[in-house]
């Protein structure tokens, strides 16, 4: 099945080469472009992508306010959404994933990263470059006193904690699967669990929520 991925950026050699890069990679397809978010977000909303990937700066309407308008909390039917940026030390990027993107990635990521992510989004996942990811969600949670992370409904066991310190790392379900040498949808099962414990909607949130209360 294909995967249709609609593209926002303001710059057109940018749309361009991300086109050229996920159109190029077997079942993937960019079925639209924008070059704002608002256009991004209409876009979106019509034509209802498997994932949506944007860039975090664009005119009208930024890629923050667009990924909450198509994945926020009061969103019914969410899409996906993958966030791309040039700065990895970009405050917008920690509000975006608040927003509720699925995960984000530098422009300069490269065409293997960039299709696991989409892929991945697709697939109710979330890859967030880990190297990007560790440093970015620490040093703004630092900011956020431990006690005042909301606490989960029940208390994690100790398989859930190690799964929680590895999706804050970036992993992804296989990869914790062959770490902690359990199958596939026992991983999925403990994922599920975190989220419903959590309160989280999604993988980055179980990230954002593990580095919050100093877990990683």
């Amino acid at each position: 099945m294909t995967i249709r991925i609609v593209v926002a950026d303001d710059q057109e050699i940018v749309r361009t080469g991300l086109r050229m890069i996920l159109d190029a990679q077997p079942g993937l397809e960019v079925v639209g472009e924008a070059d704002n978010g608002r256009r991004a977000v209409e876009l979106a909303r019509r034509l209802r992508p498997d994932v949506c990937l944007f860039d975090i700066r664009m005119p009208v309407l930024d890629g923050i306010e667009a990924t909450r308008a198509l994945s926020g909390p009061d969103v019914p039917d969410p899409i996906p959404v993958v966030v791309i940026t040039t700065f990895d030390l970009d405050e917008h990027v920690y509000a975006a994933l608040r927003a509720g993107a699925r995960g984000f990635l530098l422009k300069d990521a490269g065409p293997a990263l960039l299709t696991q992510a989409v892929t991945a989004a697709a697939d109710g996942e979330a890859l967030i470059a880990p190297a990007v990811t560790t440093r970015l969600l620490k040093t703004f949670s630092d900011a956020v006193p431990a006690a005042r992370a909301r606490q989960p409904i029940d208390p994690l066991t100790d398989r859930e904690e190690q799964v929680l310190a590895a999706v804050a790392r970036g992993r992804t379900n296989a990869e914790i699967a062959a770490e902690l040498f359990v199958t596939l949808s026992t991983v999925k099962s403990h994922v599920a669990s975190l989220m419903t414990k959590l309160g989280a909607r999604n993988r980055v949130e179980v990230a954002i929520w593990a580095y919050e209360t100093q877990r990683v």
